[in-house]
């Protein structure tokens, strides 16, 4: 039995299944999760969520998956680069929207912490945890739209303890689903998407002042200028697939990194 984690799939189906052949997954006794962002950009998010879904494997909310439940809800209007579309049309609509909107926005099992962005400088783990409930909760409610609708009024790049409503929900999915580059007291660049030698003055990746639990290692996406990354206790698995890049499958069990680029596959011993 092994573990994958997998980065940032956004629609590319087939490259995932090529990489899924070149790991020999077994379906039976391995075990797969995913980074966030299953979906858009790439030309077949409805098998990814089909494919995701139907393993029951372990995924967590990225950017682009929440768009996605938007979209569904009539909250967010269509993007220029969408390709959505095939799955908001799919007889079986529902049925996806209600399962990703259940998908936590942080997992931690066995020594790794898994989340599409990044981490909070004074967040720990139990914190970011802790955090992470409290949206998933209400995500999980049957008037989920109405947090959705309250969170997307609010931008929030200064987290504080104090904050309190959308104002709080906005600042803790902000972290998860977007954080790339803060200061090392928290302050939040979320638009920022360059390389990290890009980043704007006094800000600098969040795993740079990243306080790694001993013995917990973070695994993220998000961020495919930065491609597949080690630092600091942890490991950034988005090596940009739908931009032309790779997709990367780190196996947990013994750290080997399996790619598959636009070409032919490539193993790192």
């Amino acid at each position: 039995m092994a573990t994958y984690a997998i980065g940032d799939v956004q629609g590319c189906y087939e490259p995932l299944r090529r990489l899924l052949d070149l790991v020999a997954f077994d379906p039976a006794a391995d075990r797969l999760w995913f980074a966030g962002d299953l979906v858009n950009r790439g030309p077949d998010s409805l098998s990814v969520l089909r494919f995701v879904k139907g393993l029951g494997a372990v995924a967590v909310l990225g950017n682009h998956d929440l768009h996605l439940i938007c979209r569904a809800e009539g909250i967010s209007a269509p993007k220029r680069r969408d390709t959505l579309d095939e799955v908001l049309a799919a007889a079986d609509r529902d049925e996806i929207i209600d399962w990703l909107r259940r998908l936590p926005l942080i997992h931690r099992e066995d020594g790794y912490v898994l989340s599409h962005a990044g981490l909070l400088p004074q967040w720990t783990t139990g914190k970011a945890m802790d955090l992470a409930r409290e949206v998933e909760s209400r995500m999980r409610a049957a008037d989920y739209g109405k947090l959705l609708r309250r969170q997307m009024a609010h931008s929030v790049e200064v987290w504080s303890d104090d904050l309190a409503g959308p104002e709080r929900w906005s600042g803790i999915i902000g972290v998860f689903t977007r954080l790339r580059c803060c200061t090392a007291d928290g302050r939040m660049a979320l638009s920022f998407s360059g390389a990290p030698a890009d980043a704007p003055e006094g800000y600098g990746p969040w795993f740079t002042w990243h306080r790694a639990n001993p013995g917990e290692t973070v695994l993220y996406g998000h961020w495919a200028t930065l491609g597949f990354h080690r630092e600091n206790g942890t490991v950034c698995l988005d090596s940009g697939c739908v931009w032309g890049g790779s997709l990367t499958a780190l196996r947990l069990d013994d750290g080997r990194v399996f790619e598959v680029p636009g070409g032919l596959p490539r193993v790192h011993r």
